[in-house]
């Protein structure tokens, strides 16, 4: 399965603070705990829960499936985000959670970049008509 960005952002927040502990890291330094608040990674995780369980359900070929899958995940996130000051998904954050998105329907057989050309859109605005992050 592709690997969720909550999976990195995990990682930078017990980097963190184990620098801290150790007194590698400078307090004034220390931000991943701001920037990836455990309620975020929650909320986050359980959007990609919902996302991950929909996937082997997706039919070959049907592009009305696939992009209603999409449009839920976008539209999950796009509540998380507003429930977090709209904050919660900067530039990297964002592009991030788009190649989740990609990678996990690649996985499951969606052959992306087709489907998206079908409707006129490049690969990167799969997301795009939902995403508010």
């Amino acid at each position: 399965m592709a690997e969720r960005p909550t999976t990195n952002w995990r990682k930078g927040v017990a980097a963190e603070a184990a620098g801290l502990a150790v007194g590698n890291l400078d307090p004034d330094c220390a931000y991943m705990v701001d920037l990836y608040p455990d309620e975020l990674l929650s909320a986050t995780d359980a959007v990609m829960d919902a996302f991950e369980a929909e996937l082997p359900t997706l039919t070959e070929g049907d592009d009305e499936q696939a992009f209603a899958v999409v449009k839920r995940i976008t539209l999950a996130l796009n509540a998380v985000n507003e429930a977090h000051n709209e904050c919660a998904f900067e530039t990297d954050e964002r592009e991030q959670l788009c190649l989740y998105i990609d990678e996990a329907l690649t996985e499951q057989g969606v052959d992306v970049a087709a489907l998206t050309a079908r409707y006129g859109l490049g690969r990167h605005e799969l997301t795009d008509q939902w995403r508010d992050w």
